[in-house]
């Protein structure tokens, strides 16, 4: 049996029949809805490590890669400076929509970037150190832009509210049909 026969839900969830512009469009709202992802990197001893980071943007209607500000001094810059490779994943716990990005993460202390990028909240995240330079601002040398440029980002799209999410699981669990109350969809490198 081939993988399509062998997983159901897959092979009829699946649709990449829309555009990129409108798959880029759902995703952007899972990500504001959402407003807080997961980003895992990896350590040099090859374990995953996830923290809850807020992205800053998007930016422009057409924008895929997430942009966060961060402190420089944080364990996460070694794990990307040792692997680029990381994963940001989001869940809409009100819609059970989720989008997962795996790409690559560059950094970056470009001033510019980072004022494109920066809001009077983030400062919180970095405190004044009362030394003069260590002000928490978008002009502290700590401060600085994590940019995840993805190769693939894949996503599920509810295609009906959780009273149809409902119905429809328990229509498959009773008849033995497959359930799929949403979409999966990608968007492609080449999409990007």
């Amino acid at each position: 049996m081939s993988n399509k026969e062998l997983d159901p839900y897959t092979a009829k969830a699946e649709n990449n029949n829309h555009t990129p512009q409108e798959k880029i469009q759902d995703l952007h709202s899972i990500v504001k809805n959402v407003k807080t992802g997961m980003l895992t990197t990896r350590s040099k001893g090859g374990h995953l490590h996830a923290r809850a980071m807020a992205p800053a943007g998007p930016v422009h209607p057409d924008q895929v890669n997430l942009v966060f500000i961060a402190n420089r001094a944080s364990a996460k810059f070694d794990e990307i400076e040792n692997d680029s490779h990381v994963n940001v994943a989001f869940y809409d716990e009100s819609t059970t929509n989720w989008a997962s990005y795996a790409g690559r993460a560059k950094i970056s202390q470009d001033r510019e970037k980072i004022a494109k990028h920066w809001s009077s909240a983030t400062a919180a995240w970095f405190g004044d150190l009362k030394d003069g330079v260590h002000k928490g601002d978008q002009n502290d040398p700590r401060v600085a832009v994590i940019e995840v440029v993805p190769d693939e980002i894949r996503y599920w799209y509810a295609t009906r509210g959780k009273v149809g999410q409902a119905v429809d699981i328990a229509v498959g669990a009773v008849t033995g049909n497959t359930s799929a109350p949403g979409e999966l969809r990608t968007i492609t490198k080449d999409e990007v």
